[in-house]
């Protein structure tokens, strides 16, 4: 048991650094001048990261409920698909979407 809950939190954790990596991936991929490139593409996973880090994360400098903190949880990964949909990677954002789902389900199912 002890073994599938270390393997639950370790996709998830994976799934945190992939909606980083979709929100760089857009910042990049935009079509404006490189100074906005470059702003969006270092700026958005860094603010998404603060804000994870200040009300999602487990040791959060601001500690949110559970319900709250699935529903950030949610936004932040909607956001996250939603960066790779407009990035012209719409399989990919399928793929994350399926991911995301079975595994919040699984994770909140067991009580984690």
């Amino acid at each position: 048991m002890l073994f599938v809950q270390y393997t639950v939190l370790g996709i998830f954790f994976l799934m945190e650094l992939s909606a980083l990596a979709a929100f760089s991936y857009w910042g990049f991929h935009l079509n404006r001048g490189w100074f906005i490139k470059i702003l969006l593409g270092i700026g958005a996973p860094l603010l998404v990261a603060i804000f994870w880090g200040t009300f999602i994360a487990p040791k959060a400098s601001i500690p949110v409920s559970i319900p709250v903190r699935i529903i950030l949880q949610l936004i932040i990964f909607a956001l996250a698909i939603a960066a790779l949909y407009f990035s012209s990677k719409s399989m990919l954002a399928v793929v994350f979407l399926v991911v995301v789902v079975v595994e919040m389900i699984i994770m909140y199912s067991m009580g984690w």
